[in-house]
């Protein structure tokens, strides 16, 4: 780039010159050139003459008037091509703007865009300047009208809010007016126009309004929308029960699209989503699929009300929508399925993602103070980090005291744009609490560190636990925990000073730098169980010895922290052997960490959802996390040789475990039989590791007789990590049968791109060239090179530098096409201060060579100069 884009802070926020009180919108929709005329009705809204100015991106501007007078050359300007500015309008006015815009070649999908045929848009964050002049920042909230003229060949002409008209024009094209009552922000704003096929259901509402609920495919998809259509409806209903939350408008539309930026938009009524997130029938679709498919429809349609009906100030309140919506889905999806699974799978994904950003050189607060680009904070922090902070409030205020706070805010900011600080304070003043100090989590980066010390007093049969927070700023801490005693069993506790003891989990606050709770009048020594439902995104340091470890793996009443002892144990042996192979040496993995899984195993009173999440080791990238300097080769040896000792120690009980959840019954995606299969799969890729035809036979067998698409992928997964016949074959009838479905081909990109073989990055460049690949994409993308560079750590970071120029090639290649999707590959190059110092040279070197490339977008320059940051 020539010149350093500026920095968009949040101290220089200002409210906006002019409201716009109405929106009045008509399409003539042409790929090439569509035609968008804008009537706004605008109101100033401060002190003076101030000018107003409009946003705009790649626009012709056609006509503009005010008032219904046209506009002399010298009354207005369109200055860098990106902003209309009229100098000196009145107090009040009506602008009218008429613009022209290309949908077809809109590569960015940002705006209005043409997808297989299909007009769409995404306006989120500031797509909405790519179709007409507008003041684009979310607290300008108006009320839409809009007029869509289309061709009879795209039949289905949709917009936000109801649908007031519709009807035929005398050139044989046709029209639809769409009408949303309530006031939103140019970014909720949606408009499809398409051939569509429809799935169309009903909902009666708490109070007895009847809603029509549409789902609108590609043709021939439309028998793969019933579980999304199901997840709607008890979306639907669960909102209305858990936070009294009911829909308000007469017709709540999906649309599923083959090319998206994301994977859903929340547009107000209208919701527009990667397809991937809709389909599934069982051939086509993993029990994981179907288990997405229900929380973003979830999540999607709880927008309604966080997010849509009370909106952001500013971009810099984003999580105060998301992280809010994220908490809200959550909670959703564990009272659908399984609540510790569901609480273990995102602490996964927290610490794979949300930990990884925080230690790197892109971290930043949950609410950020400033960037260059907005679309760069769509990100774990805000996202996922912002639903840990809305769920400690909920664990400080209880469950009633969070559904108090939220009445209050909705009650005070129903159709308005407003602040985290607004949402924490409806929560304070519901519960009479002081809140101020548990702020900081939103203004702070960084994951804090808990440092656990314990001293039990035989003599006063007491136990004292000191708790000391290592962050930059005191946070308020909210700490779960439980004491067990030698059977296992939680202890009653009581704090000195407490008249009465307390059973089971209880909450301890750590708001100062240090505290201490002594816990008195205990039968026992206890073991104590801590940050039981994982109650605040922190890392816990305290010293367990192996023996402890295996005793709350196998009897912590708390699953999540049962799951937990497992994961910390595993991490403490394969550490142990990375460490010994560093030095040249190799000790077989300890059998004891086998023995007490297969106490997880023997326990016919646990879940089996939660039973295969205790069979996974952790990640190599969550390993990699522990280290200091990074050795990837290291890690994945001593995470393969700890497998493979589980293996060969449990193969008796894992072929048992195997052949028991089987099942003939058809296919369900309801929790009980996921389990089933997650048990059953997880023993199979145990299994697949020993060097034994007759196990190789048993997964072959599996993949060729699957009658469902999860049973297959998890054979085909199998096979996956070497190089055999078998796998060839697999890989082959894969693509011969599902090659004429893009989201299953999608899934056999993947694979191959994740496969940890010496010849994979000739593959995936490979598979660029294949007719399933395109750049243009980004599912495609995200498929073949998001998976090379985020999921396969031993290619990706060959000693030669070699994946780490492929993807810079392709972050080049894609900044030219669409800068989103090029951003959101950076990451992976950016925790080069992590590796040695050979592999730190050439992460640094290819960064710079994107830095180099010239007109490089201002998406792609953010990531990629703070990646690089200082020498």
């Amino acid at each position: 780039m020539t010149e350093q884009p500026r920095a968009i802070r949040l101290q220089d926020y200002r409210r906006p010159d002019y409201d716009v009180e109405t929106v009045d919108l008509t399409f003539d929709l042409v790929p090439d050139a569509t035609r968008v005329k804008s009537a706004l009705r605008l109101v100033r809204r401060t002190e003076g003459d101030a000018p107003l100015v409009l946003d705009g991106d790649e626009l012709k501007l056609v006509a503009i008037s005010l008032d219904g007078r046209k506009l002399a050359e010298d009354e207005y300007s369109v200055q860098h091509g990106c902003r209309l500015v009229i100098p000196h309008p009145p107090a009040s006015f009506t602008l009218e703007v008429e613009t022209e815009i290309s949908p077809r070649s809109n590569t960015k999908l940002s705006g209005l865009y043409v997808s297989n045929g299909t007009f769409c848009t995404q306006c989120e964050a500031e797509g909405f300047r790519r179709i007409t002049f507008f003041p684009d920042r979310p607290d300008v909230m108006a009320v839409y009208t809009v007029t869509i003229r289309a061709s009879r060949s795209l039949p289905v002409l949709l917009s936000n809010g109801n649908l007031v008209e519709q009807g035929e024009l005398e050139d044989g094209r046709h029209f639809a007016v769409w009408h949303d009552p309530f006031p939103k922000p140019s970014y909720l704003f949606a408009l499809v126009a398409g051939d569509l096929a429809l799935v169309e259901d009903r909902f009666v509402t708490a109070s007895g309004r009847e809603v029509a609920l549409r789902i609108w495919v590609e043709h021939g998809n439309e028998d793969r929308c019933g579980y999304a259509m199901d997840s709607l409806k008890r979306a639907m209903r669960w909102d209305e029960e858990r936070f009294g939350l009911e829909y308000d408008l007469d017709v709540f539309n999906i649309v599923a699209v083959s090319d998206f930026n994301m994977g859903a938009m929340e547009n107000k009524s209208l919701n527009v989503f990667n397809d991937k997130y809709i389909l599934a029938d069982p051939q086509t679709a993993t029990d994981q699929d179907y288990e997405l498919i229900e929380g973003i429809v979830a999540h999607e349609y709880f927008h309604n009300w966080t997010g849509n009906r009370v909106t952001c100030r500013d971009w810099f309140q984003l999580s105060l929508k998301e992280g809010l919506t994220v908490f809200r889905d959550e909670e959703f999806s564990s009272d659908q399925r399984s609540r510790p699974v569901k609480r273990i799978q995102t602490v996964r994904n927290l610490r794979a993602r949300q930990f990884v950003e925080d230690a790197g050189p892109l971290k930043h607060p949950v609410r950020p103070d400033s960037y260059i680009e907005i679309n760069n904070f769509y990100t774990a922090t805000v996202y996922e980090k912002g639903g840990q902070v809305i769920g400690m409030l909920q664990t400080i205020l209880g469950r009633e005291g969070f559904r108090k706070g939220m009445d209050l805010y909705f009650q005070r900011h129903d159709g308005q744009a407003v602040t985290c600080e607004d949402f924490v304070a409806a929560m304070a003043d519901a519960n009479g609490v002081d809140l101020s100090q548990f702020f900081r989590w939103y203004t702070e980066a960084g994951t804090p560190e808990v440092i656990v010390k314990r001293h039990w007093d035989e003599a006063a049969k007491a136990l004292e636990l000191t708790l000391e927070q290592r962050f930059p700023a005191e946070l308020d801490i909210p700490l779960s925990i439980g004491l067990l005693d030698s059977q296992g069993r939680d202890m009653a506790t009581r704090l000195e000073g407490e008249s009465e003891a307390q059973a089971g989990t209880r909450v301890l606050r750590l708001n100062a730098r240090n505290r201490n709770f002594r816990f008195v009048d205990l039968p026992e020594a206890p073991i104590p169980s801590l940050n039981r439902h994982f109650s605040a995104p922190v890392t816990l340091r305290v010293e367990r010895s192996d023996e402890e470890l295996r005793f709350l793996m196998g009897n912590d009443t708390d699953p999540f922290a049962r799951w937990e002892a497992g994961q910390q144990y595993a991490v403490k042996l394969l550490l142990g052997t990375v460490a010994s192979l560093r030095n040249g040496e190799f000790a077989p993995p300890d059998p004891a960490f086998a023995d007490a899984l297969l106490q997880s195993l023997d326990d016919a009173g646990l879940d089996k959802a939660f039973v295969a999440q205790m069979m996974h080791l952790p990640s190599e990238d969550f390993l990699a996390e522990q280290m200091e300097v990074i050795d990837i080769d290291a890690i994945h040896q001593a995470r393969e040789a700890l497998r493979r000792s589980i293996a060969q120690r449990l193969k008796g009980r894992l072929l048992e475990v195997y052949h028991a959840n089987q099942s003939n019954e058809p296919y369900s995606p309801d929790a009980a039989s996921a389990g089933r299969r997650a048990l059953k799969n997880a023993a199979l890729s145990y299994l697949a590791l020993l060097s034994d035809p007759a196990m190789l036979d048993l997964v072959v067998s599996q993949y060729n007789g699957a009658d469902n698409m999860t049973d297959r992928m998890a054979a085909l997964w199998a096979l996956n990590d070497s190089a055999t016949t078998a796998r060839d074959q697999a890989l082959d009838d894969f693509y011969v049968r599902f090659s004429d479905n893009p989201l299953v081909i999608d899934k056999w990109l993947g694979l191959q791109a994740m496969a940890p073989l010496p010849d994979t990055l000739d593959t995936v460049r490979g598979l660029m060239n294949h007719p399933a690949f395109s750049i243009r994409n980004p599912n495609k993308v995200r498929a073949l090179i998001g998976s090379f560079a985020n999921g396969n750590p031993v290619c990706f970071h060959a000693p030669d530098g070699s994946g780490y120029a492929f993807l810079a090639d392709r972050i080049i290649d894609l900044d030219g096409l669409n800068p989103q999707v090029a951003a959101r590959l950076v990451a992976p190059l950016g925790r080069w201060r992590r590796f040695d110092q050979a592999r730190q040279h050439l992460m640094r070197e290819q960064l710079r060579r994107i830095l180099a490339k010239p007109g490089l977008s201002r998406d792609v320059y953010e990531l990629a100069s703070k990646s690089l940051g200082e020498d």
